[in-house]
């Protein structure tokens, strides 16, 4: 496959993954596996062993993981950002003083009045630094915000806060009052 269609095989193992495994006839289990083969199977023809290896080994951002599985079957599964029921497993670790969010300027003012809000989501994202969250940003349309999240206030009031195996952190809700303009 070329590099264009390793992109499109990487999209839309995000939205089966994450929000829809029927829309190709898998399923998922709780912890959010599934059989490679089966998924493979699902996906027709076009799609091999080696391609997918090379969208899970060469994603900057480690969407992926693949594990061996019962009786020795490797699965694979989304490291986060699921909107179908998943239980990932993750356990609550104290989060560094300060994270980030990268978003669009336009999405400011409602950020502002309500906080960050994890929407269909099971978490709000959040970068550990500056330029993963300016990247991320960048994903929406218009000019880039970052705001920089309190991150040890918010853990000190109580609030959880997970890290995903790819790095990426995770909570509930990000009140306005923990929000600030990044530098």
């Amino acid at each position: 496959m070329d590099s264009g269609a390793l992109v499109r095989l990487s999209r839309r193992l995000s939205y089966i993954l994450r929000h829809d495994p029927g829309s190709v006839g898998i399923t998922l289990d709780p912890q959010g596996w599934v059989a490679v083969d089966d998924l493979l199977a699902a996906l027709g023809t076009g799609v091999s062993r080696a391609d997918l290896d090379a969208v899970v080994d060469g994603n900057d951002k480690r969407r992926y993981a693949i594990r061996s599985g019962p009786g020795g079957r490797d699965e694979i599964r989304a490291s986060q950002g699921h909107s179908v029921p998943v239980d990932l497993g993750l356990e609550e670790v104290p989060p560094p003083p300060v994270l980030f969010h990268g978003t669009s300027a336009a999405a400011v003012p409602s950020i502002r009045a309500r906080g960050l809000e994890r929407g269909g989501r099971h978490h709000v994202h959040l970068s550990p630094d500056l330029t993963t969250a300016e990247v991320v940003g960048r994903r929406r349309r218009g000019p880039v915000a970052v705001l920089t999240v309190d991150a040890a206030a918010m853990a000190a009031a109580g609030y959880p806060f997970y890290r995903s195996a790819n790095g990426v952190w995770l909570t509930d809700h990000v009140p306005p009052e923990y929000l600030r303009p990044s530098p």
